[in-house]
Parts: C-alpha cells; structure tokens; sequence
C-alpha cells in the first residue's frame, strides 16, 4: 500500500465526532486503492483523487451521523444502501461501525463482483451483496420490511427514491436520503409519496460537506405504518410516473 497522508481525514472524522482505529483507516486506504483500480476498467466514480475521494466519498457516507447521531447509530442493527454503486454510503458505515450489518444493493453485476472484491480485501464480515432492481427486491419476503435503516445516496428525485427504499424499512425504521443543492421543491413534490408509503413528516438536515464548500442535506424519514403491498411498482414505473 502507498503511504498516504491521513491528517485531514483524521480531522474530518473528530469533526464528525467519529473515533475509529488505525486499522479501520487501513480499511478505508485499501478501499480507496481498490476503487482507483477497478475504476480504471469500469465507471466507478469520476472521482479518484485521494483528498477528493477521502471528502466527497468518504466523508460525505459518514455525514450520515448529523442526522442520525452516533449514539444512536449504536442502537440500530440492520442496514441496506439502496443503488449503493461504487459502494457508498454503505461501505464507509460498514468499516467506520463494524456492529452493523449491511445489505449493499446494485442493478449491476459488474459492480457487485467489485463490492464483493473490496469486502474481500478490506475483511469486511459484516457486509453483503445484493444484484437486483428495488422494485424486485422490495417485494423479497425476506428483504421488505426487515431494516432499521435505509440509506441511499442514488441520483434520483426523493418521490421515486421513496418508493425504492420506503418498502424497505420495519414500522419504526428510518429512511436517510442524502441529497446537494437545493431541495425544497424536490422535498414539496414528494409529500405524496412518503405519505402513501408510510413515511413521517421528513426532518431536514443542512450542512457543508467538510472540507469543502459543497452544500449536502440529509432527508430522514421515519416509517409510521406498513407500506401497502401495491408499492413498489413494477420496475422501470416509479422513475416514468412519481407517486405525486
């Protein structure tokens, strides 16, 4: 492994009230390195520098803690990272809290076979991967409404992620979407759809990604009822007629 400076990253996880050990920074290297890797023969991400990646990728997954705090984090068991992608924010949570079980979910097989990889490679046990669509495996008995915590950092408007990721969470659980720029008519447009799928009024959390001047938000909403078994829609119909 390359020698890297760690001081900011270090930094910017006591800003986040984050303690993790010199292990678990290894992880987070061996993750970077590997994604830089894979990321040369499929698209990953269009972020490789190493500070880039430490704050934009990094960082940003684990921002997750100023809407859901540490201490109550601790509480929570099972989570799923809905589009999860190159992997985040599920990964970053997975080795910065290694008490949760995490569920990452991917279209793609090309990027499952590199989640798995980097799982391999950073002795991650408490993360497995998943290939399927939302719709599909929202309706999986196994998989519907059996988390504590949804998250989802996929580019989509919140009225289709809801529906992705709402059947997803147990009555009581939360639902995390993190989002940048600006999102209150995103937020407007998609009352009907939270209501529809169980959510709560949604809490808003504002702030300025560190290290950067980037603007980030994470929307959380918490399930007060039972998703009702006509949602998710059939692949391919949230994203083509929103439930607004």
């Amino acid at each position: 492994m390359n020698a890297y400076d760690t001081a900011s990253f270090r930094k910017g996880l006591e800003n986040l009230n984050i303690e993790i050990s010199d292990d678990q920074i290894s992880q987070f290297l061996t993750y970077y390195e590997n994604l830089v890797e894979w990321n040369k023969v499929m698209n990953l991400t269009t972020v490789t520098e190493y500070e880039d990646v430490i704050h934009r990728h990094f960082l940003d997954s684990l921002s997750l803690v100023k809407a859901v705090p540490v201490k109550e984090l601790k509480s929570i068991h099972s989570v799923i990272d809905v589009g999860t992608g190159a992997g985040f924010p599920g990964i970053p949570l997975a080795i910065a809290f290694p008490h949760l079980q995490i569920t990452l979910m991917d279209s793609l097989q090309k990027r499952i076979n590199f989640l798995n990889d980097t799982c391999e490679k950073c002795h991650l046990t408490n993360v497995t991967a998943i290939h399927s669509r939302a719709e599909e495996l929202g309706r999986d008995k196994k998989q519907r409404e059996h988390y504590d915590l949804v998250v989802s950092r996929a580019v989509a408007n919140l009225a289709v992620l809801t529906e992705y990721c709402m059947p997803f969470a147990r009555k009581n659980g939360l639902f995390a979407a993190y989002k940048s720029g600006n999102i209150n008519e995103e937020l407007h447009e998609s009352a009907k759809a939270i209501r529809l799928l169980g959510g709560d009024t949604p809490e808003v959390t504002r702030f300025t990604l560190e290290g950067t001047d980037s603007g980030r938000t994470i929307i959380l909403i918490r399930k007060k009822f039972n998703t009702s078994s006509k949602y998710p829609r059939k692949a391919g119909t949230p994203s083509k007629n929103p439930l607004r």
